[in-house]
């Protein structure tokens, strides 16, 4: 018997409950270091999914993980990411950060962007490892980001 390899595709409403839940377990751990919830679990993941912004890594047992990506002026926002607990340390996070920088050079982007809160060292270290190098970082609804890119290409 083969398994079945992950494959991404893109997110529909159905998916809804799927995609929360993901976003629960995957960013409650930082609740307690942030000391209040994370912009993802403050996201709004049916508006993502009605503007095709939002895809899924699925697997065997389900959906593993997802991607928010948003184009904007002269660049491609890599809003999100976040794998399911079950899943980490599969190598799911790199497939789809691979895939958000292929998507973004797919559609004429040159540099892709992200944030993530100062807290989430581990995040910030795995970005850099990827070539995103900080830019910035600023106060945002009161969530502290650090702010970074990858030139693609």
């Amino acid at each position: 018997m083969t398994e079945t390899p992950p494959r991404i595709t893109q997110a529909v409403p159905p998916d809804l409950a799927e995609v929360e839940a993901i976003v629960e377990a995957a960013y409650r751990p930082y609740v307690a270091r942030m000391g209040m919830l994370p912009g993802p679990m403050r996201d709004d993941y049916a508006a993502h999914i009605a503007a095709g912004q939002l895809r899924l890594l699925r697997d065997a047992e389900g959906v593993a993980g997802l991607l928010v990506l948003i184009p904007e002026e002269g660049h491609m926002l890599l809003d999100n990411v976040a794998i399911a607990p079950r899943a980490q340390g599969r190598g799911y996070g790199r497939r789809l950060l691979e895939f958000a920088e292929d998507e973004a050079q797919r559609q004429g982007f040159a540099v892709i962007r992200l944030y993530t809160h100062v807290s989430m060292t581990e995040n910030i270290a795995i970005y850099g490892r990827r070539g995103y190098v900080e830019t910035h970082r600023a106060e945002v609804a009161g969530l502290h980001r650090v702010y970074m890119e990858k030139r693609l290409g």
